[in-house]
């Protein structure tokens, strides 16, 4: 189980499983604040934070929910679907987990920028 916050701690959730790699994606949004993404189905997700801490933002197609905390701005998920089975799932942002050793994580780029 890995465990993860905002920057302010507003917001916390854990997640099953164990991240080994990770997607780098290089669309506007994601470069711009550096997200490392794990893509996990939602019910390997728990939400630990009252609706009123978390806010989202949608862009372009609006498929992806990024949740970010009211507090601090930190965003460290979103929902979404998988585009291919359509199952719910959520990106964990793993800059905001726990003792990530992210430097040793595997990184998968996709290109985000020109799916737009």
């Amino acid at each position: 189980m890995q465990k993860g916050s905002c920057h302010c701690g507003r917001v916390t959730f854990e997640v099953e499983g164990d991240p080994a790699g990770v997607v780098e994606c290089n669309c506007t949004h994601c470069s711009r604040k550096g997200f490392l993404l794990w893509f996990v189905p939602r019910e390997q997700f728990h939400l630990h934070a009252a609706d009123d801490a978390l806010s989202s933002y949608q862009f372009n197609r609006h498929v992806i929910d990024h949740r970010f905390c009211t507090q601090c701005g930190c965003q460290p998920f979103a929902y979404g679907k998988d585009p291919k089975t359509g199952a719910e799932m959520v990106a964990v942002n793993v800059r905001c987990l726990e003792g990530v050793d992210l430097a040793s994580m595997e990184r998968r780029s996709f290109d985000g920028l020109h799916l737009m």
